[in-house]
């Protein structure tokens, strides 16, 4: 045995000294040839004089110097160096087997750069311009199946979280566009997990901008980042797409198709889906398809396979296990010069069946409350949604630009619920079983209109802007409760009732803003902002008439009407200071608000007019320390108010064992809102890390006043405190590493979150101090394109100080580890694994503190690889589970809900790729870290 591990040893030594022999330095320094100064950021990369494929990259750093470890290479090549503005250097070599220092390399200043022709098999790897990075897709070698997701994964300096979320840099990604257009919506997950990759010519990343910002060239005040893909020109005119159905044990099936139809500035999509396997239904991974908790969506209790955000409604995700369909078109054009239009129209059908079980303890100063509840539940959805985008340049200098956007849902929801209420002894209080059936239908249009117009002298321009936000919902309930009590002689409340409710909401806001330039980089910044919001919520309710049998008597207590409209006139004034190395903007006024709000109750009209006089100011500092370091700091001030129902004096009966009611004496909610961050990315050495901290301060925040009595009934109204806060911190270090064939990318996060809340429960004040601390550890390693190897740790620790209650901490924890791997050999076969352990701390007796979660999948293709079968398992061990904990300043509480257990599923997949160009050759290909 010992012989057998010396050999082992011997062998990974062997092949260690190898690769360290075969392992050569080069190494220059950059600089412009005139005045002799340091280039920095300039591109260096070799590629291949046979084929142009791109061998190996690295960037100058800001004393122009570079250096670059690769493998000793005895082929002809081009040693290349790109920069904004200036001449392409190239050098032929014909080998290199030794280190080398290139000395002194001159660039030449292009006299025609805005002329400049790139050569697309000459284009850098990366380039790094003004406010733009990109990247040269080809140059990053993938599979030939992989979705655009798989790309970005494959970038120096993109992260894609577990939970789907995307930074660059530590910048969060909150918008994804193709050739500039939205893709289905600018959420952008369609686009990542459906698109192939090798459609995609180039990725554009900036700093997400207004469409005012965009139109008028000024830098950006945002914190994010947005990313344009574009399309390859020989693969924007033609067919592609995908279609796959499959079918498993238990009845479980998936299927899901996209039909792509470009033709230059016209691109027409169809998608369409339909699963009852809890999956948002479009995504095209290659090793799991849309199999809920496989590469689509992160490891988590519900495994509910992602979700997804068009226009405000959400798809995807929730409780229970979910039979859905949907069907989306997606179409932009430029119908004629000037004129561009994109659009889309999504339907979806979801219905969701789960059973739910909870422990609560509700924190009481005297005695806590123990609340055990069952419930089934089914919920039924249907939406249509549809929204357009039209752009046009009147001229030059002039824009218009629309955005509306419709929705039109139907949902139908059932309830039957169990529940038990306990003292601190232990004893039976009250109990409550009820029968819900609620149906609703909503209605919303949203638009917004921008004209812009530039003038003559930089700096100069004029922004008028209209937007408004209107919604109805009309929902019928039927309500069968019955309410018992078991301590005193309190009657029992027995309830057979229908609920209408129509709640209306109408925001209409108008912008004029004027800009004038005092010198190239100050401009000095005049508006308006007009602004009402005018919401209704009418509740009428009829109890059942055992004369008539129907719903035909009105519960005058249980019917009520409220509103409310805000007037608010804002005069800004405000600057902007663009320089090369920084960017800072501010912008202040008073906000001269009307604030009326009405009820009629009980044949009683309540009426509260408020006039304010509120101050309002906004400020963005963005500072470029170097091209790999910037700081951001971001300070608001601005005034909540409360809603209608907080403050007037009507009682919301509607639950038998609580009541609400408003307080009129409530004020404005005051906030003070602050961030700061720091982010260093090298793309020298492929490593960065980035460092922030943000916080919230509030003064007269409102907060709930609970009042219980004996049988545990309560009454809640609302009160203002001052001096609470919430906070956060975090920080993020990546390193992507190449040493021939192996590809090694690992990062450490970390996030907290740090709280003071405060209350009032049986007439006393209590407070919470709330602590989250969320480490993470990845890492990644990839040998070619034969095995990936992906596994993740994630730590939460939640721990809640609270004061004056009976109870003086509550705590838990979690751990998460997960191992993904891929194995691509034999050639046509991938063999994919997911395997997930998760841990949960101080979960309350009867729920289940661990599992395990193992999918996996096989897959052939074939027919020229147009065609793949596939096997794949989800919940392998048949452990997959949903039990949470969470931990608020008034509760704790523990819930488990229904999840998906193991099935067997056997899918199809055909992939249709007909374009109008041949294609590229795959050698071109390369992946680099």
């Amino acid at each position: 045995m010992k012989k057998k591990y010396f050999l082992i040893l011997s062998f990974l030594l062997t092949i260690s000294s190898f690769a360290q022999n075969s392992t050569i330095t080069l190494k220059g320094k950059i600089l412009d040839n005139n005045t002799k100064v340091p280039i920095e950021a300039a591109t260096v990369f070799l590629t291949s004089v046979k084929d142009s494929a791109v061998i190996d990259y690295t960037i100058s750093d800001k004393n122009g110097f570079f250096k670059m470890d690769i493998k000793k290479i005895n082929k002809p090549f081009f040693l290349k160096i790109s920069y904004m503005g200036y001449e392409t250097l190239k050098k032929e070599i014909q080998t290199l087997t030794e280190d080398r220092d290139f000395g002194i390399l001159n660039l030449i200043e292009n006299q025609n750069n805005l002329n400049e022709v790139i050569i697309k098999n000459d284009a850098p790897p990366i380039r790094i311009k003004k406010d733009t990075l990109e990247f040269n897709a080809s140059s990053f070698k993938i599979r030939p199946d992989a979705n655009v997701e798989t790309l970005l994964k494959q970038l120096p300096g993109v992260e894609i979280g577990t939970d789907g979320k995307i930074t660059v840099n530590g910048k969060e990604v909150n918008q994804i566009l193709v050739n500039g257009k939205p893709f289905f919506n600018k959420d952008g997950k369609i686009a990542l997990q459906s698109l192939p990759s090798d459609i995609i010519n180039k990725v554009q990343i900036t700093d997400t901008k207004t469409k005012k910002e965009e139109l008028n060239k000024e830098a950006s005040t945002s914190n994010n980042a947005s990313i344009n893909l574009t399309i390859d020109e020989d693969k924007n005119k033609g067919f592609f797409g995908k279609f796959m159905g499959g079918y498993g044990t238990g009845d479980r099936y998936e299927s899901s198709a996209l039909i792509n139809y470009f033709k230059n500035k016209r691109k027409i999509s169809v998608l369409a889906s339909a699963n009852n396997i809890n999956s948002i239904g479009f995504s095209m991974d290659e090793i799991f398809d849309n199999m809920g908790g496989g590469r689509n969506s992160s490891m988590s209790y519900n495994s509910d396979g992602g979700s997804f955000t068009i226009n405000g409604n959400r798809y995807g995700a929730g409780k229970g296990i979910t039979r859905s369909s949907m069907l989306g078109l997606n179409y932009s054009d430029e119908l004629i010069k000037d004129f561009e239009t994109s659009g889309s129209y999504f339907f979806s059908n979801s219905n969701s069946d789960n059973r739910n079980r909870t422990k609560m303890i509700t924190l009481l100063p005297t005695g806590n409350i123990n609340r055990e509840s069952e419930a089934i539940t089914n919920s039924e959805s249907f939406c249509h949604n549809l929204n357009f985008q039209v752009e046009y340049k009147i001229d030059s200098t002039a824009t218009i630009f629309v955005a509306p956007k419709f929705t039109k849902s139907n949902t139908k929801y059932s309830n039957n619920s169990a529940e038990k209420s306990f003292n601190e002894a232990g004893e039976l209080v009250n109990s409550n079983v009820a029968q819900i059936f609620d149906e609703s239908d909503g209605l919303g249009f949203s638009n917004a209109i921008n004209f812009n117009k530039k003038f003559k002298k930089k700096g100069r321009f004029l922004s008028l802007s209209f937007d408004n936000e209107n919604s109805k919902e009309d929902l019928s309930s039927l309500n069968k409760t019955n309410t018992m009590f078991f301590l005193n002689s309190d009657p029992d409340i027995v309830r057979n009732q229908i609920r209408i409710n129509r709640n209306t909401k109408d925001v209409y806001t108008s912008e004029i803003e004027y800009a004038e330039p005092i010198t190239d980089s100050l401009n000095v910044k005049f508006g308006i902002v007009y602004s009402t919001e005018s919401k209704v919520d009418q509740r009428n309710t009829f109890d059942f008439d055992a004369n008539s049998q129907s719903y035909s008597d009105l519960n005058a207590e249980q019917t009520n009407h409220l509103s409310s409209n805000k007037k608010a006139f804002r005069p800004e004034v405000g600057f902007s200071l663009e320089k090369k190395k920084f960017n800072l903007s501010f912008s202040s006024g008073p906000s001269i608000v009307t604030y009326n709000a009405n009820s009629f109750y009980l044949g009683t009209n309540s009426n509260l007019t408020s006039n304010y006089v509120l101050p309002y100011l906004n400020g963005r500092l963005s500072y470029k320390l170097s091209k790999s370091k910037s700081i951001y700091l971001n300070y608001s001030y601005d005034v909540d108010f409360p809603e209608a129902r907080e403050v007037l004096p009507v009682e919301d009966l509607s639950n038998p064992l609580s009541t609400t009611i408003g307080n009129i004496n409530l004020k404005p909610s005051r906030n003070q809102w602050g961030y700061l961050s720091f982010r260093n990315y090298d793309y020298a050495t492929r490593s960065g890390y980035s460092i922030y901290f943000g916080g919230n301060l509030y003064e007269d925040q409102v907060v709930s006043s609970v009042l219980y009595d004996s049988n545990i009934k309560d009454i809640t109204t609302f009160e203002n405190v001052s001096g609470t806060y919430s906070s956060w911190f975090g920080a993020n270090w990546n390193k992507s590493i190449k040493k021939e064939a192996h590809n090694f990318k690992y990062g450490v996060s970390f996030n907290s979150n740090y709280g003071l809340s405060k209350g009032f429960v049986n007439g006393a004040s209590f407070e919470a101090n709330t602590l989250r601390l969320n480490p993470k550890v990845n890492f990644t390693y990839e040998y070619g394109e034969l095995l990936s190897i992906n596994p993740t740790y994630n730590f939460t620790y939640n721990d809640s100080k609270y004061t004056n209650y009976r109870i003086s901490s509550a705590s838990s924890v979690i751990h998460r580890f997960n191992i993904q791997t891929t194995n691509y050999w034999p050639k046509n076969w991938v063999f994919g694994n997911d395997f997930g352990y998760t841990y949960n701390s101080n979960i309350a007796d009867g729920f289940k503190k661990d599992f395990y979660l193992w999918n996996t999948s096989l897959s052939y293709s074939f027919f020229d690889k147009k065609m793949t079968a596939k096997v794949k398992v989800y919940d392998v061990l048949n452990q997959n589970q949903s039990a949470t904990r969470t931990i608020s300043p008034t509760n704790i509480r523990d819930e488990e809900n229904t999840v998906l257990k193991r099935y067997l599923m056997f899918s199809l997949t055909y992939k249709l790729n007909k374009f109008g160009a041949k294609e590229k050759p795959s050698g071109n290909r390369m992946i680099f870290h």
